[in-house]
C-alpha cells in the first residue's frame, strides 16, 4: 500500500482544497449535473451516509462517499471527485477500493451512478473495482454519461 496516501473521514475543510484543483473532467461532470465542483463536494459530504478524503502527503486530493437512496432496498449512490494528483496513485486506488466498497456496502448492497463517457480513468477504475459500466450513453445537459452499477 502506498504509504503516502491515507484515507480519513471527510471534513468540511477538505472541500476547498480539492475543489480548487478538481480534475477538469470531474468539474464538467458536476456542471452537467447543475452544480459547481465546490457545491457538488459540499452536497456530497452533507448528504452521504459515509464520506472520506484521500490525503496524499497530508494534502486532500479526493473526496468521496455514498449517498443512501433507499434503506429498504439498500441502494446507494457512490461518488468520487478528485484532483489530477490522486490519479497519479492508481495502484493505491485499486488497493483501497475493496475496503472502501465494503464500507459502502454496509448500508448499500446495490451501488449505482453515472460517469462521464469521457472519464476514461474513472471508468477503468470502476471496472477494476467490479462495477459494470454500460456501453449506452445518457445525455445530461449535453454531456454523455454511462450508467455504472455493482451489486453485493
Amino acid at each position: 500500500m502506498d504509504q503516502r496516501i491515507r484515507i480519513v473521514p471527510a471534513e468540511w475543510r477538505h472541500i476547498n482544497t480539492v475543489a480548487n484543483r478538481l480534475r477538469d473532467i470531474d468539474r464538467r461532470e458536476c456542471e452537467a449535473m447543475g452544480r459547481s465542483g465546490k457545491d457538488a463536494l459540499r452536497h456530497g459530504v452533507v448528504t452521504s451516509d459515509k464520506a472520506w478524503t484521500a490525503l496524499v502527503d497530508g494534502r486532500p486530493e479526493a473526496v468521496f462517499g455514498v449517498v443512501v437512496e433507499s434503506l429498504i432496498d439498500r441502494v446507494g449512490t457512490p461518488w468520487f471527485l478528485g484532483t489530477d494528483e490522486v490519479y497519479r496513485h492508481g495502484k493505491a486506488l485499486l488497493m483501497w477500493g475493496p475496503g472502501i466498497l465494503a464500507r459502502m456496502g454496509d448500508s448499500s448492497l446495490r451501488l449505482c451512478n453515472l460517469v462521464s463517457a469521457d472519464n476514461r480513468r474513472a471508468i477503468r477504475l470502476l471496472e477494476r473495482w467490479g462495477f459494470t459500466v454500460a456501453k449506452e450513453h445518457v445525455v445530461v445537459r449535453g454531456v454523455p454519461f454511462r450508467h455504472f452499477e455493482r451489486i453485493g
